[in-house]
């Protein structure tokens, strides 16, 4: 979800839950990390000399950082819509769709939420609908084949499943 660019015409959509998430991540930063990085500079004043200052530095450097991804969660949500169930497809790859692949290689299978670029999270199997695989599997049918290049190769799988 860092570092996305957006367009301004782009149409942001997320999940309800990828919603949840980016206001939970606002609430946090806003009510506690905003805070703890004020103390920190208030702190880091107080070891003499700004210029030299490396915990003023840091601390100064965290709070743009959470300056910065206040103001881009405030505008993803000012300008997202929010995915109905209603439109999560179940006959082909789409947006909130969870979906079941094979790996033909390994013939091991994995299941993934197909999700937009703003609530990606690869480590909780929420896959970016413009990665590689998220490109690869849009649009397909159950038992439709895929190949799938990434930096680390190339892997085939066979969609198993699709569900709401």
């Amino acid at each position: 979800m860092q570092g996305v660019i957006e367009q301004q015409d782009e149409e942001i959509i997320l999940t309800p839950s990828g919603r949840r998430n980016i206001e939970d991540e606002l609430q946090q930063l806003v009510t506690v990390d905003r805070h703890e990085v004020a103390d920190r500079i208030r702190d880091a004043k107080d070891y003499g000399d700004l210029t030299e200052n490396a915990e003023y530095e840091a601390a100064k450097n965290a709070q743009a950082f959470i300056e910065g991804r206040i103001i881009d969660l405030k505008r993803i949500l000012g300008s997202a819509r929010v995915l109905d169930e209603s439109e999560v497809p179940t006959d082909k790859v789409g947006l909130g769709s969870i979906v079941t692949v094979r790996d033909e290689e390994f013939d091991d299978e994995w299941t993934m939420t197909m999700v937009s670029a703003y609530e990606a999270d690869p480590d909780k199997e929420r896959i970016s609908d413009l990665s590689p695989v998220g490109q690869a599997l849009i649009g397909k049918k159950v038992g439709d084949k895929v190949t799938v290049r990434t930096p680390g190769g190339t892997t085939g799988y066979t969609i198993k499943a699709i569900a709401k």
